[in-house]
C-alpha cells in the first residue's frame, strides 16, 4: 500500500534520551497533547477577525432598525465557524442554514411538550444533534439555537424569518470574504 502522505515525525522527546523508549512510557501530557492546527498569519487572522465582526455588527444593526435582537449567541459561534474554520462540514452553508433551521423547530417543539424549563432545554438541544446528524447538517451552534428558543420563548413568527435571514447573511459574508483577500480559502467547499 502507497500513500502521498510522509509519515510524520514523533515530535515527543523521549523520556530517558533513549530513541528506543515505547510510546506508552512517553509522558502522559505528550501523549494527550496531539497536533494542534498552524497558527494562521497575521494578515489572515486579521481578515478573518475583521470579516465576522463586520458581519455581526451587520446583524447589529438589522436588529436595531427592526427593533428585534437578531444576533443571539449560536449565530456568533456560526460567524466564528464560517470565518475562521471555512473548511470545516460544521461550516458549509447546508449546515448553518438547515442546522439553525432545525434546531429551531427542535426548540419550539420541546417548548410547547415541556415548557422553559433547563431540563427541556437539554432536551431540545439534544433532539436538535440528532436531527442534524440525520440530516447531515452537523452545526453545534444549532443545538444552542434550541435553547435559547425554549428559554426564552420567542414569538416564531418573528423569530424564524430573522434566523433564516441571518444565517444566510452569515453564509453570504463568508462567501464574500472568501474572495476580496487573494489568499484565503474559498468559501464554501460545497453548498449543498
Amino acid at each position: 500500500m502507497s500513500t502521498d502522505i510522509a509519515p510524520h515525525p514523533d515530535p515527543t522527546p523521549a523520556v530517558t534520551g533513549s530513541a528506543d523508549v515505547p510510546r506508552s512510557r512517553r509522558p502522559r501530557l505528550a501523549r494527550m497533547a496531539g497536533r494542534a492546527p498552524a497558527r494562521p498569519t497575521p494578515a489572515a487572522a486579521a481578515h478573518n477577525v475583521s470579516a465576522a465582526t463586520a458581519a455581526l455588527l451587520a446583524l447589529v444593526a438589522i436588529g436595531a432598525v427592526l427593533h428585534e435582537p437578531v444576533l443571539i449567541p449560536p449565530l456568533a459561534a456560526s460567524a466564528a465557524l464560517v470565518h475562521c474554520a471555512p473548511a470545516l462540514p460544521l461550516a458549509q452553508p447546508r449546515s448553518v442554514v438547515v442546522g439553525h433551521l432545525l434546531g429551531a423547530a427542535a426548540g419550539y417543539v420541546v417548548a410547547i411538550a415541556a415548557h422553559g424549563s433547563a431540563w427541556a432545554a437539554a432536551l431540545a438541544a439534544g433532539v436538535t444533534l440528532a436531527l442534524t446528524t440525520l440530516a447531515r447538517t452537523p452545526h453545534s451552534p444549532a443545538c444552542a439555537t434550541a435553547v435559547v428558543i425554549v428559554l426564552q420563548e420567542p414569538a416564531p413568527g418573528r423569530f424564524v424569518p430573522l434566523l433564516f435571514g441571518s444565517t444566510v447573511l452569515l453564509v453570504l459574508t463568508a462567501y464574500a470574504a472568501s474572495r476580496v483577500r487573494r489568499a484565503a480559502p474559498r468559501y464554501p467547499a460545497y453548498w449543498w
